[in-house]
């Protein structure tokens, strides 16, 4: 890593051993260790299927607030708005 991060304290993980296995063929192949493998993938996953879990939680968080729009009023506004521009 080139820029210097905050690490955490060691963490305990059990692994199937086929996911480790792989893991640990990658790190050879890239001459880096299993953490900086695992960091990789976690981070892979974090941008990804974890981006997309914590943005499905605040939107479901948004309306539970009132802060969203019905889609038939969002609709009926926009060919309100399309009439009007056509006219």
């Amino acid at each position: 890593m080139s820029k210097q991060h905050e690490l955490s304290n060691p963490i305990a993980l059990r692994l199937p051993s086929d996911v480790l296995a792989e893991i640990e063929q990658i790190a050879e192949v890239c001459e880096r260790s299993r953490s900086w493998v695992m960091v990789r993938a976690l981070k892979s996953y974090l941008a990804g299927e974890g981006r997309e879990i914590l943005d499905l939680a605040r939107a479901r968080d948004d309306v539970e607030a009132g802060r969203a729009f019905d889609l038939d009023d969002v609709i009926e506004e926009v060919e309100t708005i399309v009439k009007g521009t056509a006219a």
